[in-house]
């Protein structure tokens, strides 16, 4: 089984633990407005790589990888399950860590044959990095152009998979820094006993002149990248909603007290 590759990055140091063999897949049904790879939505388009040539790559400098593994990124790795099935398997043969770093638009419970995939690709997978743009419905949609139903619902799949999560949310300036909506994405994420970790990231500008380059109306002209120190705030406001829904639980879960 062949995958559609946009590129393939050697030492990256931000898509999972340790130093990574990233892999960037082609083709995503989003248009997050705030994209930084418009080059990687077009379905058709990149180079086909079989499994077997992506593990000789990372094979080259596996000594770099210690603690560390191999991130399939986009594009949307999801619309390629057959792919990452067959990549996965020669990674775990290799004992690689496998991290997959995705929006979970994909995710079709519906589909009783997408299902039994994505369980065995799951089954192989050490950890994914979530996405979620927006937790308001309509929020998301205009954001994304997508509605949010499924990526909430791929959350609450890999918490009954127990498979190691962590959730990034990129912070933009009169978009997603609200904190009304921060914390109630905190509040949704506090519920589930496999999330590790939460990256809270600053908007940035740096994808713009891709979009010049393609000929593509970037959306959000004008709007400043996001101070670095402001994010720090916001991530706390997630951390309390992650606190309280924690918090709910306990409560609802202890023994009522004696005479009540």
């Amino acid at each position: 089984m062949q995958g559609r590759i946009h590129s393939l990055e050697s030492f990256g140091t931000v898509d999972g633990p340790g130093t990574r063999f990233v892999v960037f897949v082609q083709g995503c049904p989003m248009r997050c407005a705030y994209c930084h790879n418009p080059d990687t939505w077009e379905m058709n388009a990149g180079t086909l790589m079989e499994p077997e040539y992506i593990i000789e790559q990372f094979e080259r400098n596996k000594s770099f990888y210690k603690g560390g593994g191999i991130t399939v990124t986009g594009g949307e790795p999801l619309m390629q399950l057959d792919f990452l099935i067959d990549l996965f398997t020669l990674a775990k043969q290799k004992d690689i860590h496998t991290c997959i770093d995705s929006s979970g638009i994909a995710f079709n419970p519906d589909s009783a044959s997408q299902m039994e995939k994505m369980d065995r690709l799951m089954a192989l997978t050490d950890l994914v990095m979530l996405d979620i743009k927006h937790i308001d419905p309509e929020k998301h949609k205009e954001l994304t152009s997508q509605p949010n139903k499924r990526i909430l619902e791929f959350a609450a799949y890999l918490d009954e998979k127990h498979v190691p999560m962590w959730i990034r949310h990129v912070v933009v300036p009169g978009i997603t820094d609200d904190d009304k909506y921060l914390f109630e994405l905190g509040y949704f994420i506090g519920q589930f006993s496999n999330l590790k970790a939460l990256d809270v990231l600053p908007y940035h500008t740096m994808g713009v002149s891709k979009y010049e380059k393609l000929g593509i109306p970037y959306k959000l002209k004008g709007v400043p990248a996001m101070n670095k120190d402001k994010v720090i705030e916001k991530k706390e406001v997630i951390l309390d909603g992650i606190r309280k829904r924690r918090a709910d639980k306990a409560a609802a879960s202890a023994p009522a007290e004696m005479g009540s």
